[in-house]
């Protein structure tokens, strides 16, 4: 289960350990006023209405990567195409191009410049790998502050029925699971704003938290987090994680997702990438 749930994210950890490898008004969340007293129907479609609604994002990213022994930030040019594909270039010094991740509906790609080498593989590849429902829809919907189902592309409203809400206090929590009994916990503030995810193993060891912060109002007067904390846990206590802050935000833009893989590239696995950083 380690290994499954430590994988849950394996773009997400392959963006982090390049990173390590490579050397308006503020809105708090709402904890004061009244409760919630939504029933779960009108607050998972009252949680939607709060989504930003945009074709494409383009954005700066600054990204702090800690590990056990290590802490090392880089600056990060990310560009989302909404359920098509995200591409990151990672530039760690003086805007040079050091890596550049694409991630789309199918597949994932990565370019190490500096080795000269390329990974690409379909999802389908990962099978018996990672024995989840997770998708390229659920990791779109960690890095743009929404609720999702693991495995759908969308919460419908005939999907609603697959959470099931508690509250305490101002909190709202949405729990569901996975076919491999992955639990999934999402809390929401009393203004319906999602404050972290959550996914951890069926004995709670092993766990994955996003949380978001700094809110701020962005497009179509929706509120957006410009800070994200990742974090990989193990019995509660941190083994890692990152701290991702946005800036220089344009939603709706025209852009241009190149990707193209030189010729004298060597082509290499996932594995062989991994242990070239951790050997």
């Amino acid at each position: 289960m380690k290994k499954s749930l430590i994988h849950i994210l394996p773009f997400l950890l392959v963006i982090g350990l390049f990173l390590l490898n490579s050397c308006k008004t503020s809105k708090a969340p709402g904890t004061s006023g009244k409760a919630n007293t939504k029933a779960l129907d009108e607050f998972v479609a009252s949680m939607q209405e709060q989504e930003v609604q945009f074709h494409t994002l383009s954005a700066r990213l600054s990204i702090d990567l800690n590990t056990a022994d290590k802490s090392i930030g880089s600056r990060v040019e990310m560009k989302l195409v909404k359920d098509s594909a995200l591409q990151l270039s990672v530039q760690p010094f003086l805007g040079i191009e050091m890596f550049r991740i694409e991630l789309s509906t199918d597949s994932i790609k990565l370019l190490d410049r500096m080795n000269r080498r390329y990974f690409a593989e379909n999802y389908a590849g990962f099978r018996g790998q990672l024995p989840i429902d997770f998708n390229f829809y659920n990791l779109q919907a960690l890095f743009l502050n929404q609720l999702f189902l693991p495995g759908e592309k969308e919460v419908d409203d005939f999907l609603y029925n697959h959470f099931k809400l508690d509250r305490e206090g101002m909190i709202t929590s949405l729990h569901t699971e996975d076919r491999m009994d992955l639990h999934y916990l999402f809390k929401a503030d009393n203004e319906e704003k999602l404050l972290s995810t959550r996914i951890s193993d069926k004995i709670d060891r092993y766990a994955l938290l996003w949380q978001y912060a700094d809110f701020q109002v962005t497009e179509g007067q929706k509120f957006f987090p410009q800070r994200m904390e990742v974090s990989l846990l193990e019995e509660g206590k941190s083994k890692g994680g990152m701290s991702i802050y946005y800036s220089r935000m344009q939603w709706n833009k025209a852009l241009k997702m190149e990707f193209q893989i030189p010729s004298k590239y060597k082509r290499v696995t996932l594995d062989q990438i991994l242990k070239s950083l951790f050997p």
